[in-house]
């Protein structure tokens, strides 16, 4: 019979196997503590999206998953799941945080949320920079090029795994010099609002992942911290890009609308089964639902058949 508290270590010892060196109490309580944070803040930007037309909701939808996704992915850090023990490269006997390390609890499930939010937050920013689909995609996958060889290199026991660390610097590097320049360049076009919400989200994204890597040489790689500082950098870091970052973003869009941004986001909660009358079709050929909705026109403007000879 366990007693009061936080029994999440005890009650999940006998799944999987457990490393030498993993996190105690401490670190799953801090670890429930952003869980907790992360919900709060998915509600709260869901509150804040019922309060904009469903047309203008996008990056509230988009900010709120990406919280409540870290939501998920704390609850399982706090109940020490999602863990696998790797043999650490260095053994440091004479580190009192980590002397006992033989093997080291790594959490591949933080690499999951990863792999799902890191987009969404590059989304976040690129949309209110307004720049092009092509940018938008590249940046997208040198991103999740970035997230995978950093969870291929946290599962390698050799020195190798920092060849895997090279190859996500030389992808966060990319991402940088893209937001650095052809998206802060975009967003200079813009002006105003999104122009001023991009400076500011941009350069906090940038300060914090750019952490990350120092985060993973100290604990995953180099065998430096215990897991309890790594659960608080790590975590730390995560409440700064996600949550907070989260806030500015969502407050620097209040007064900006999509057209702003070249967004055409069709609303079709106000269309009706009715039929529609031949006003309803522009002379260009393009529905007033959206881009591309009916193309080609109204068929009275279309050239008439020409019989066959």
């Amino acid at each position: 019979m366990y007693g009061l508290g936080n029994q999440a270590l005890n009650v999940n010892s006998v799944v999987g196997q457990h490393a030498n060196l993993e996190i105690t109490n401490h670190g799953s309580d801090w670890f429930y503590a952003v869980c907790a944070l992360m919900g709060l803040a998915t509600l709260i930007f869901m509150g804040m999206a019922f309060m904009k037309p469903k047309g203008e909701r996008i990056f509230h939808y988009i900010t709120a998953g990406i919280t409540a996704i870290a939501c998920i992915s704390y609850f399982a850090l706090g109940s020490n799941l999602g863990q696998v023990p790797i043999q650490a490269e260095f053994i440091r006997p004479g580190n009192r945080w980590t002397r006992s390390a033989g093997t080291r609890e790594i959490f591949y499930v933080r690499y999951i949320d990863w792999a799902i939010t890191t987009p969404l937050l590059l989304l976040d920013l690129l949309l209110t920079a307004g720049v092009s689909t092509p940018t938008i995609l590249i940046t997208l996958l040198a991103d999740e090029i970035m997230i995978i060889t950093g969870l291929i290199g946290a599962l390698t026991q050799t020195r190798y795994k920092w060849g895997f660390w090279t190859f996500g610097m030389a992808s966060l590097l990319f991402i940088a010099y893209q937001l650095l320049f052809n998206a802060r360049r975009q967003a200079s076009r813009l002006g105003g609002d999104p122009k001023r919400t991009f400076m500011i989200c941009g350069v906090l994204l940038l300060f914090v992942w750019f952490m990350y890597p120092i985060a993973w040489g100290l604990s995953e790689g180099g065998n430096v911290i215990h897991p309890d500082g790594e659960a608080v950098f790590y975590g730390v870091l995560d409440i700064l890009a996600k949550p907070i970052f989260g806030i500015i973003l969502l407050m620097g869009h209040r007064k900006t609308s999509m057209s702003q941004l070249g967004l055409r986001i069709r609303d079709r909660s106000h269309i009706t089964s009715e039929k529609y009358s031949p006003g309803d079709i522009h002379r260009d050929g393009v529905h007033s639902e959206g881009p591309g909705e009916n193309v080609g026109g109204h068929p009275s403007h279309m050239p008439a058949p020409q019989p066959h000879v």
